[in-house]
């Protein structure tokens, strides 16, 4: 799905950005990831919005599967995702990098290592499949929650659909993100309020935004 937001007056930069909110489900990426692209939307930047799984034919398929997660094996969950996200990198983010659009990007890569390393698959071996053929973000967003509480959050919303829930494999799940260090990733206390971690996260982004404007 893309979400697209504009002004008559462009804030311009120099290339394209990519921005990835990350986390274990009910870390609150959808809801940080739609503040942020407001934001910045009201700060005259041209902003998209897609997620993984995606709208395509490969992210259909995971969604229908997320009603019967035992009919997958670890092996075939990560053949699916492969398949979703290249459609979704040579369809929707290249060519909205390409216009110099900033992308905000619910999901990743790096939940394919969690998830799929969480479930014994080499987590290297996920990287590097993955590294073939993605476009590197350029910031990282770990929105990170105690497993309870995130499930406790999913029960709020009464989603009952989802493929990946069981508290002690989400304490894997979560420890493998929090497992990722490197410059362009930012770990974000999720259990705050909502509005101070969109403002934490608003914060980081304008600073570096300065940077790269034309």
């Amino acid at each position: 799905m893309e979400i697209s937001s504009h002004k008559s007056r462009i804030m311009a930069v120099k290339e394209g950005i990519l921005i990835v909110l990350e986390g274990i489900d009910g870390a609150g990426k959808s809801t940080q990831a739609e503040i942020l692209m407001n934001r910045l939307h009201e700060r005259g930047y041209d902003v998209v919005y897609f997620r993984e799984p995606s709208e395509g034919k490969w992210g259909q398929e995971i969604k229908k599967k997320a009603a019967h997660p035992d009919s997958l094996s670890p092996e075939e969950e990560l053949d699916l995702f492969l398949k979703d996200r290249k459609e979704n990198v040579e369809k929707n983010l290249r060519p909205a990098l390409e216009k110099k659009k900033i992308v905000i990007l619910d999901r990743y890569y790096f939940s394919t290592i969690a998830y799929q390393g969480a479930k014994g698959i080499d987590q290297e071996r996920i990287r590097r499949v993955n590294e073939e053929f993605v476009v590197e973000p350029d910031l990282v967003f770990f929105l990170d929650v105690d497993p309870r509480e995130g499930l406790d959050r999913i029960k709020n919303r009464k989603k009952k659909d989802r493929l990946f829930e069981r508290a002690e494999y989400l304490v894997k799940v979560r420890e493998i993100f929090r497992s990722f260090r490197g410059e362009r990733f930012i770990h974000i206390d999720a259990s705050k309020p909502k509005k101070e971690i969109s403002a934490e996260i608003e914060k980081i982004v304008l600073n570096y935004l300065i940077g790269v404007r034309l």
